[in-house]
């Protein structure tokens, strides 16, 4: 959601529609959840408003020369101040879940298990879990979302140092449960691991900053990150099931984020095999010590050696232990791409399995239509197949925690335009297709879906420059306007659920 860069749309919508298959309105379970998502860096402002403390994506946003454009979430949608009016806006679109974050620097704002509270912050939270609950809203809540308390940054070097990483997650987790674990059914623990290990500390194109480039060493850095986050992640599922669970009867569990690999030339071996590395370096590395217990996948260990991390005995118990506690799978997904293996020898910073990534195939076949953004082209058929190998891998019920697309030009376009947002519209009714082809003829379990997202916000390195909302967001007054996809969810999953009971498609055929 965070790479360049808007793509302009030269022809006229139903031009670009018509290059997209149409829905088919398939059934969903009666119980299938829905909702929309938000994260706090990106929505909530109130940048030093009632004693917050600064997060690396704070000072990350301000630097000179910008890796943001000049743009930062100091106010954002300003959701912080404009709470009430966002909740009246959850309930007018029928959700049953809203997913959102937890700026940790609100609750601690130096961010360590030796420092103050924050009342004000802990009141911030009180009052929108109460407000989504009054409407009958059910919380979903990450408690990290990329935004490190910068102190914790700056004394020790935050995920670099596992042990008191692990430590101040903890605690600040442990802070989260005791505060609102009594309304709170579903845990998030970090939010897509993998771009928080890679994009801040291989590439640098997000908080912190590390690469190569920058005067840290790419070659080790991601891996000791993910490796602390696997640790920190085991530790607060273990303290909210010895200390919480029981009497709170929530769910705790990960978010991981991934593309799809369909090899370049399906018919080579080499090709098929670099795109199940390809996933395994993707997925594998965080959800098998994660969701198996296990070690990382073998092919990340031959590959990268001494520099992925090893788990200590007490550390491989603790994953042991836990495993089995992580109760569903947590998905974002935007798009897919095609996976070539490389014949010559992996570079030393190499992260995706020796492989390459392409949108096109062996046959110039394009993986898919191109949405708003350069990096995303909606394939619902690989979606689809991604359900499948996270289900065979892990068999956890799944929650699309994240999905959507910005329309092509939308960010260029009136207001007028902006909301009738039909290549969304499209867009969702595909994916939505594809959960219930996985559910009803594969036997995936799928339980919920949560678009990304609730309103145009701050998209991380791509600053206000490209817009995911169901909601248009006026930046410089903070107006809110429904997008025409917003009333297509609520009518859509109010069809689909309905419709299982009738053996029928959400349009009435057969």
């Amino acid at each position: 959601m965070f790479e360049s860069n808007e793509v302009r749309a030269d022809t006229s919508t139903k031009t670009v529609l018509d290059t997209l298959d149409t829905p088919k309105e398939l059934p969903l379970p009666s119980d299938f959840v829905w909702g929309a998502a938000t994260a706090a860096y990106q929505v909530e402002g109130a940048a030093e408003q009632d004693g917050k403390g600064p997060s690396i994506w704070d000072e990350f946003s301000h630097r000179v020369p910008s890796v943001t454009s000049g743009e930062h979430g100091d106010v954002a949608c300003d959701h912080y101040n404009r709470l009430d009016e966002d909740i009246a806006l959850l309930s007018s679109y029928g959700v049953d879940v809203y997913r959102f974050s937890i700026c940790w620097s609100r609750l601690i704002p130096l961010g360590g298990r030796n420092d103050p509270v924050n009342e004000k912050g802990i009141a911030f939270y009180n009052n929108l879990i109460d407000g989504l609950l009054a409407r009958g809203i059910k919380p979903a809540v990450t408690l990290y979302h990329w935004d490190l308390p910068l102190e914790l940054h700056k004394r020790y070097g935050g995920m670099l140092n596992t042990n008191e990483f692990q430590a101040d997650f903890e605690n600040y987790a442990r802070l989260c449960f005791s505060r609102f674990g009594d309304r709170v059914q579903q845990w998030i623990t970090f939010n897509e691991p993998y771009i928080v290990s890679l994009f801040g500390y291989h590439s640098g194109i997000l908080a912190p900053g590390h690469s190569t480039q920058t005067g840290h060493d790419s070659t080790t850095e991601p891996w000791r990150v993910g490796h602390s986050l696997v640790l920190a992640h085991a530790l607060a599922v273990q303290t909210y099931v010895t200390d919480f669970q029981s009497s709170q009867k929530g769910a705790i569990s990960i978010v991981l984020n991934s593309d799809f690999y369909e090899p370049y030339d399906a018919t080579s071996d080499a090709d098929k095999e670099a795109a199940h590395r390809r996933l395994e370096f993707y997925v594998g590395w965080f959800g098998d010590p994660i969701y198996l217990g296990t070690d990382y996948p073998a092919s990340m260990r031959k590959q990268l050696g001494s520099r992925l991390p090893e788990f200590s005995d007490a550390e491989k118990e603790l994953l042991k232990k836990t495993a089995s506690h992580n109760t569903f799978y947590g998905m974002n997904h935007y798009t897919s791409q095609f996976a070539r293996a490389r014949t010559e020898p992996a570079t030393e910073d190499d992260h995706t399995g020796n492989v390459e990534e392409l949108t096109t195939n062996k046959e110039g076949v394009e993986m898919g239509p191109l949405s708003g953004v350069s990096w995303l082209r909606v394939t619902h058929k690989q979606f689809r197949k991604l359900l499948n190998w996270a289900w065979n891998r892990y068999q956890r019920p799944i929650y699309i925690t994240e999905n959507g697309c910005p329309c092509p030009g939308e960010n260029s376009m009136t207001l007028e335009q902006a909301v009738d947002d039909q290549f969304r519209v499209r867009y969702f009714g595909l994916y939505i297709d594809a959960i219930s082809q996985a559910i009803n003829e594969d036997g995936v379990k799928v339980a919920g879906y949560y678009a990304w997202s609730l309103m145009d916000n701050f998209e991380w390195a791509a600053g206000y420059s490209i817009r995911f909302g169901i909601t248009h967001v006026d930046f410089s007054s903070g107006t809110r306007t429904p997008k025409k996809s917003a009333a297509y969810l609520k009518e859509t999953f109010t069809k689909r659920r309905a419709a299982e009971a009738n053996g029928k498609t959400a349009n009435g055929k057969i």
